[in-house]
């Protein structure tokens, strides 16, 4: 990828994280962009890197790998759902915007009976629909950056 381009990717990702409503300082300041010096090894597509780290905002995000990829969060339970708790690992494995560049996998537990937490299953409608936010969201990043080099 040329230079220039991968600068228009990061600033476009900045600019986007920036406007992100609801800790998307904290996310900034947690996340740092890879260095310009680093994008000769940059093997993912910097769209659904961006959009993966913003579609899981909300997540504790235990580490992350700009160059290889992958996002893992720390387990989540929702306020509403106590009982349930889920953990993801996002992997972007190809340098194109492309559906089968993205990889999402959720683990699923739930307490049993005497409160200890049991591998549950994870219907595939439930990992399609994450795939497909940070899809959308990568695509809206997409043309929000062709809109912004129009202008």
């Amino acid at each position: 990828m040329p230079r220039i381009a991968f600068r228009v990717i990061v600033l476009a990702g900045l600019t986007a994280l920036a406007a992100c409503g609801g800790g998307s300082k904290e996310v900034a300041d947690r996340y740092r962009p890879v260095q310009l010096d680093q994008a000769a090894d940059m093997r993912v597509n910097g769209y659904l890197w961006q959009a993966a780290l913003e579609t899981l905002h909300f997540m504790p995000i235990v580490s992350t790998d700009a160059t290889g990829g992958v996002i893992v969060t720390d387990w989540y339970t929702d306020p509403s759902a106590p009982n349930e708790r889920v953990k993801m690992r996002i992997a972007v494995m190809d340098p194109r915007l492309r559906a089968d560049a993205l990889k999402v996998a959720i683990n699923r537990q739930a307490k049993d009976r005497s409160g200890e937490w049991v591998e549950q299953p994870v219907q595939q409608a439930t990992v399609a629909g994450v795939e497909d936010a940070i899809l959308v969201r990568a695509r809206q990043i997409r043309i929000g950056t062709v809109t912004e080099k129009e202008d």
